[in-house]
């Protein structure tokens, strides 16, 4: 049975004539073969006639101070492996969404612990924690893969860090590159597609496709709105909500919370479906099933969606990828990417520029065009000038 680590100490008066203050209290004392042992301490301050019972417990909160204040209840010696499933596993959740546990949580059973769970938490070091990514990037796994090992990594050994039980975290600072083999290119819809996809889908997965496409929602943002938060005399749309494993929660990000404007057609869109609702309370939520729960984004990409792409003929996409073609459509209508990134609400300007914005072939074509009609009719205006003639040597 483990003995409480928090505690008090005693104080004791010994002696008959000359009376002397003895206090006591228990360390942890770790033996030459790694294990640790609690031993009792003791230490006589002195007689009671010059030092004053209050005095000699100042004495005695000092000495037990620094073991009570070791936030992390394992030994020096405690594994990768035990720290997780005794620290912080159990307090993870206090900070992370389900989600993010649900993928730290396979990192770990995957990747993570089979290779160093046996490793000593204190001796895990940079090289260890390389080697494993490095591991996974010769298995050929993808670059978001390796990332999301690392975060993992950094996560916990931060956790470990805060409870005093590693000086530094090991896994901040590794920096991981984009592989060298061409990443599967992101699928998005143009604008002639998306109409073709309209065109086939049955409500409600119309008006759902038509606020990703408008808007530029996350599906979990779509699927977690309350008509409270539609406001049509005004046209916007406050995003404070999100839907995902079946809870309730609060969005992505900070900058994630946001209240973007929506255009004349999508708000006609919303009013009919306002119109055509049984339940359009404030709390209600904008779609959802008959009993009133909220609708299931697979289910609706398998029975809807899914079919809609296979009819047209076209790619089946994800719902994710309407926010990538809502960012080419602002991309293509000459809007700024901070414009963007607020209305995507991303954190970061950069994964607006690198991971949303597509460029579309009909674009690129405009684009050459332009610049061959700058560069060559300068050239061609220059050699009339020097040849009157009109011949170009």
């Amino acid at each position: 049975m483990t003995r409480p680590r928090y505690q008090d100490g005693s104080l004791v008066i010994r002696g008959k004539r000359k009376k002397q203050c003895l206090i006591r209290w228990r360390e942890d004392v770790v033996r030459s073969d790694g294990t640790i042992v609690r031993v009792q301490r003791a230490q006589t301050l002195g007689p009671v006639s010059r030092i004053s019972r209050q005095q000699a417990l100042e004495v005695l909160r000092s000495r037990v101070s620094s073991p009570n204040q070791q936030r992390c209840p394992t030994n020096a010696f405690v594994t990768f492996s035990e720290f997780v499933s005794a620290e912080w596993k159990p307090n993870a959740a206090l900070t992370l969404k389900k989600s993010s546990m649900r993928i730290y949580g396979f990192n770990l059973e995957k990747h993570i612990l089979p290779g160093l769970g046996a490793v000593p938490l204190r001796n895990l070091s940079r090289a260890q924690i390389e080697s494993c990514l490095s591991r996974l990037r010769s298995k050929g796994h993808a670059t978001s893969t390796v990332r999301s090992v690392r975060a993992t990594f950094s996560t916990i050994l931060q956790a470990a860090v805060e409870r005093g039980c590693v000086e530094k975290n090991a896994a901040r600072g590794i920096r991981i590159r984009e592989a060298d083999t061409a990443t599967r290119e992101r699928r998005f819809y143009s604008a002639s597609q998306i109409r073709m996809l309209l065109g086939v889908l049955t409500e409600p997965c119309r008006t759902v496709v038509s606020i990703a496409v408008s808007a530029g929602l996350r599906i979990g943002e779509i699927l977690a709105l309350r008509w409270k938060r539609v406001d049509l005399l005004r046209g916007t749309i406050a995003i404070a909500e999100t839907y995902s494993d079946r809870e309730f929660g609060s969005p992505k990000t900070k900058s994630s919370r946001r209240v973007i404007p929506i255009s004349l057609t999508l708000r006609s869109i919303l009013e009919s479906c306002r119109a055509s609702s049984k339940k359009s309370g404030p709390e209600e939520l904008v779609f959802q099933t008959p009993t009133g729960t909220p609708l299931d984004a697979h289910n609706l990409y398998n029975r809807e969606l899914a079919p809609a792409c296979d009819w047209i003929k076209q790619p089946r996409i994800s719902w994710h990828s309407f926010r990538h073609s809502h960012a080419t459509l602002l991309s293509e209508t000459g809007e700024s990417l901070k414009t963007a990134q607020a209305l995507l609400g991303h954190s970061d300007l950069e994964t607006t520029l690198a991971v949303y914005t597509h460029v579309v072939p009909d674009s690129q074509k405009r684009a050459v065009e332009q610049v061959a009609g700058v560069l060559f009719s300068d050239v061609l205006n220059s050699a009339s000038e020097q040849h009157p003639s009109g011949h170009v040597n």
